[in-house]
């Protein structure tokens, strides 16, 4: 069994978390436009039907085409045993795998939060003041609430000592973040050592330590979701 992974091939983006469940799991998997170039994807997209992907990243089982990173996750654990032990668990885990999207998108729209379509340079005094309000007051809101998850029970991970899809992302998140904003998170990320233990342990994975030891991982970069502006990042 072998999926197939269709999203953008130069960046990490959305379709990062759900590479690092797959290689978290070391589920057997397809990269497709890595493989096959951007024009493969758009060509995949266009040629799709009905209730299809609205962008990637999208994954193919079969006949079978699922979208949505938090949707793709969330289905990925049930199938491959990383969600819940329980209805509720499960549940919990895609709420918090939510939670995660959203503060993904913020991150994003700290250098485009004017418009996505333009420039970072045409939006920079506008950026900077998003930057502000994503570093000091929005960043401390949401690593309380992964905290106080993390907190629920013992265990490195949300649901104790195994992990699940929310670890993973968790693990892009914080590591996103240290990449874009290197000072806020040096002084931030020392008040919330669940959060930071978190992302230390899924690094810590067979899974991820092979995919990031084989150098496959596509670095952070200036065209992705964490973007590294110096002017944006102050502690």
């Amino acid at each position: 069994m072998s999926y197939d992974l269709w999203y953008w091939p130069s960046i990490q983006g959305r379709g990062e978390f759900v590479r690092l469940a797959l290689e978290a799991a070391e589920i057997a998997y397809t990269d497709r436009a890595r493989e096959d170039g951007a024009e493969a994807l758009l060509d995949d997209m266009d040629a799709r039907t009905g209730i299809k992907p609205y962008a990637p990243p999208y994954l193919v089982d079969g006949d079978l085409c699922i979208a949505q990173t938090a949707h793709i996750l969330s289905w990925l654990g049930a199938k491959h045993g990383f969600c819940g032990a329980d209805e509720r668990e499960t549940l919990g885990l895609i709420q918090l795998q939510l939670v995660v999207t959203d503060i993904v998108a913020e991150a994003h729209d700290t250098h485009h939060p004017v418009a996505t379509g333009d420039y970072y340079d045409e939006q920079k005094d506008e950026a900077k003041r998003a930057a502000k309000g994503f570093r000091d007051e929005r960043m401390p809101k949401y690593f309380d609430h992964f905290e106080s998850a993390l907190s629920a029970s013992t265990g490195p991970f949300v649901t104790g000592a195994s992990w699940s899809h929310v670890d993973t992302s968790l693990f892009q998140l914080v590591r996103g973040l240290q990449y874009a904003f290197p000072r806020r998170m040096a002084a931030l990320l020392p008040d919330y050592p669940k959060l930071a233990a978190c992302a230390d342990a899924v690094e810590a994975l067979p899974g991820i330590r092979a995919y990031l030891d084989r150098d496959r991982r596509i670095a952070f970069n200036e065209d992705g979701i964490f973007r590294h502006y110096p002017e944006l990042d102050e502690a």
